[in-house]
């Protein structure tokens, strides 16, 4: 009894997963990044030594306009803290400079389109 029942919770579970999937489009990297699903729009995050940039997409797979939208980042590693403005920068946000993006480093990203909040993300490092 106790075998079906936890058959039967995997199963529901996994089902409203991929309903969910389906639901909020594609959830892929498009851009070699880390993906975040949010309310208003989806976000990837492309983290380097020496750059960060942050692709804002549609729900699916379609890159919004970034032009008058800005985003501020919160890196934290460990007891480390950096906070780091991006900017327009073609399709994407982006920053320039020396950024400490090792494995397991947590990101906040709090993202505003002309002034008005757009949404916020949040990421894991890998």
């Amino acid at each position: 009894m106790k075998r079906k029942l936890l058959a039967l919770s995997a199963a529901a579970a996994l089902g409203g997963a991929s309903t969910l999937a389906l639901a909020g489009g594609n959830h892929q990297p498009m851009k070699g990044g880390i993906v975040a699903p949010g309310k208003a729009a989806d976000y990837e995050l492309v983290a380097k030594p020496t750059v960060l940039q942050l692709y804002v997409q549609d729900h699916g797979s379609k890159l919004r306009d970034v032009s008058k939208a800005s985003a501020k980042l919160t890196l934290l590693a460990g007891k480390e803290k950096q906070e780091v403005d991006l900017k327009p920068a073609g399709d994407k946000l982006e920053a320039t400079g020396a950024f400490n993006v090792a494995p397991g480093t947590k990101v906040i990203a709090v993202v505003t389109d002309a002034g008005k909040p757009l949404g916020t993300a949040r990421f894991v490092l890998k």
